[in-house]
């Protein structure tokens, strides 16, 4: 099955809905911080915790870029020093299903992709063999 993301003249788009949010998903912070919030509330440094490896300035352009798409909702609660807390839309619970599968699928998987990645690594590794100069007629 062929799937065109947008129908013409939107194919030359770079707003283009579905190419967009196909990204979107497709980046790997976030998918993270979408299941973690399908948990509930949090505010950035739970989020941060939760996700040690991703760095401040991604986390917040993960979080903004969220919001734009209209998965989340930043909410700002008076206070000092202003109480910021991030919930997943009605739209953003949506895809918490997608994004759950996806993460079981990889967990279930992580062994045979493990081993196929190193079975790659091993054969690129490997010394080419020279080819025999071609014979002429």
């Amino acid at each position: 099955m062929s799937v065109t993301p947008c129908d013409p003249p939107e194919h030359e788009d770079p707003d283009c809905p579905v190419r967009g949010i196909l990204d979107r998903l497709g980046e790997k912070w976030s998918t993270l911080v979408i299941s973690n919030l399908a948990e509930g509330r949090l505010r950035f440094s739970e989020i941060k915790k939760r996700i040690p490896d991703i760095s401040q300035r991604m986390l917040t352009e993960t979080l903004r870029n969220l919001e734009r798409d209209g998965v989340l909702l930043r909410s700002v609660y008076p206070s000092i020093p202003p109480r910021v807390e991030y919930s997943l839309t009605p739209l953003g619970h949506s895809l918490v299903p997608l994004v759950m599968a996806l993460v079981s699928w990889a967990l279930e998987h992580r062994s045979e992709i493990r081993n196929a990645r190193a079975s790659y690594d091993a054969a690129k590794s490997l010394p080419l063999e020279p080819v025999p100069p071609a014979q002429r007629p």
